[in-house]
């Protein structure tokens, strides 16, 4: 059961074969570690195709191809 006030969905999209998959992790962790009790589903999504993408509610807030990697930054977006 989700906690009161919980956003729906947040998921990470990586692509397994260019090696994201610690990448992925880490930013899970460090949005885990912020906003789990805001959070009430969260996935990992493997892809190919140099794919690495954060949705929240199916909406993009950070795109490896449009954005540099900082997870401070990532955790940011995922909170607004």
């Amino acid at each position: 059961m989700p906690y009161p006030g919980a956003m729906s969905e947040v998921e990470i999209e990586y692509c397994v074969s260019c090696g994201f998959r610690e990448r992925a992790v880490d930013v899970q962790q460090a949005i885990l570690v912020s906003l789990e009790r805001e959070i009430d589903r969260f996935t990992l999504d493997l892809s190919e195709y140099g794919v690495f993408v954060v949705r929240v509610d199916g909406e993009t807030v950070f795109d490896k191809d449009e954005d540099d990697l900082g997870i401070d930054q990532i955790v940011r977006d995922v909170r607004n």
